[in-house]
């Protein structure tokens, strides 16, 4: 059963990049360029370190993943928003900084955590884009990821911290992406009565 939601949340992750770029290529949606670029990164570093230490299926679901952000990130640099606000910048800045202290550290659990305080510095942009602007993203793409997120946890069987902790940020930071759009269009519906 764990092999099987782990498959489906792989699967999830996948298919939620298709509404997010047919949205982005309707007009709908305008991906935040520092945070794609943000995840664009820690993918691409999450796939040669898994790849380095001898992934093999494994890989599949990163590769999927690292693909549909690539992709998300090239299209935010013609179709997206932001990039170089103060905000933008004080969080690259913390970015590489995660990624100075991640490089240097041998302990698993505390790269786990830096990669997760560097995915929250990428979400959080996000999170406050949406909530000033929130018809600019794809509800749908966010709660299948964030679903994806919890499945994967869900497969992980056992309560082991530092395997549930990823699965489960990115169950909660796309869900609170996706929120924030929802309770955003709400209080723009709310202005026009």
């Amino acid at each position: 059963m764990q092999e099987i939601l782990g498959y489906i949340s792989g699967g999830l992750i996948a298919i939620s990049v298709i509404p997010y770029v047919r949205d982005i290529l309707l007009g709908k949606t305008k991906p935040e360029r520092a945070t794609w670029f943000i995840w664009a990164v820690l993918l691409t570093i999450a796939f040669f370190a898994q790849l380095s230490e001898g992934g093999t299926w494994s890989l599949i679901t990163t590769l999927i993943d690292w693909l549909g952000v690539v992709v998300i990130f090239i299209l935010s640099i013609k179709y997206g928003m932001g990039g170089s606000t103060k905000l933008d910048k004080m969080a690259l800045v913390g970015a590489l900084i995660g990624l100075i202290l991640w490089y240097i550290t041998d302990e698993a659990l505390v790269a786990l955590f830096i990669t997760v305080f560097i995915d929250a510095l990428a979400c959080m942009l996000t999170v406050v884009k949406t909530y000033k602007e929130p018809k600019t993203e794809t509800v749908v793409a966010y709660i299948i990821c964030g679903t994806g997120g919890l499945l994967g946890a869900i497969s992980v069987g056992e309560i082991n911290f530092s395997l549930l902790l990823f699965p489960l940020w990115i169950g909660i930071s796309n869900y609170a992406i996706g929120i924030t759009a929802i309770l955003g269009r709400k209080r723009l519906a709310l202005k026009k009565i």
